[in-house]
């Protein structure tokens, strides 16, 4: 009778053996989000924030697990605060993109100290923290931009990437072009286009299928990092 026990009992513990066998596999196969990132990209979006555009950019990066660089102009900065806060309460970094968008390298360095550093007011005032990332309007810098950007504290960021969106580039061509991003890199884009906003989706999966996480711009290297 206990040899019948026993060799009845021998499938079910082999069973049991097997499915936890399954239930490590299984457990293994599930990577955590940190082993999913093969590589961070910087996703940025100039000349924000604003009422009009600003929401629609944050709930769209929101549902689609991404994080961005969002680089104001003081004067929208000042204009809407509230939208400041929702970019840092949504995760987002918030980067300095001058005051009033000028060509920076046509300016004295009056004026470009004048740029930059009512900008990082603006952004600190509204609830953005003081920047350390910087953008010159159209990528354009000198020495003399350089040396005021030193003054505040600030890393250059220009761009690996241009998705075009300014240019009236397509949903498809925007998605094309952040395709293109490999590790540490950064793409430029903005928050007015409606193809950047639809692109969004599409990136997210793009980047995904690459194993690419979006990460944060470091001050020290101007390359995207963990965030």
């Amino acid at each position: 009778m206990g040899a019948l026990a026993e060799r009845s009992s021998r499938p079910l513990v082999a069973t049991a053996v097997a499915l936890a066998a399954a239930g490590t596999l299984l457990a293994g196969a599930a990577p955590s989000p940190a082993a999913a990132c093969a590589g961070y990209v910087g996703l940025t979006f100039d000349d924000g924030p604003s009422t009009a555009h600003t929401p629609a950019l944050l709930s769209a990066l929101g549902a689609n697990g991404l994080r961005a660089t969002l680089f104001n102009e003081g004067q929208y900065a000042a204009a809407y605060p509230a939208q400041v806060r929702a970019e840092v309460s949504a995760g987002m970094w918030v980067g300095n993109h001058s005051y009033t968008h000028p060509h920076l390298t046509q300016e004295n360095q009056a004026g470009i100290d004048s740029e930059i550093s009512r900008t990082q007011s603006a952004v600190a005032s509204a609830g953005g923290g003081t920047p350390t990332l910087f953008r010159p309007p159209y990528g354009e810098t000198d020495a003399t931009v350089r040396t005021v950007e030193a003054k505040y504290g600030l890393t250059e960021i220009i761009w690996n990437v241009d998705s075009q969106d300014w240019n009236g580039a397509s949903t498809d061509a925007i998605v094309q072009a952040v395709a293109r991003l490999t590790n540490g890199q950064v793409v430029l884009m903005h928050e007015w286009p409606a193809n950047t906003l639809a692109a969004i989706p599409r990136i997210a999966g793009t980047l995904a299928a690459k194993g690419l996480c979006s990460g944060r711009i470091s001050a020290g290297t101007g390359r995207a990092v963990a965030p």
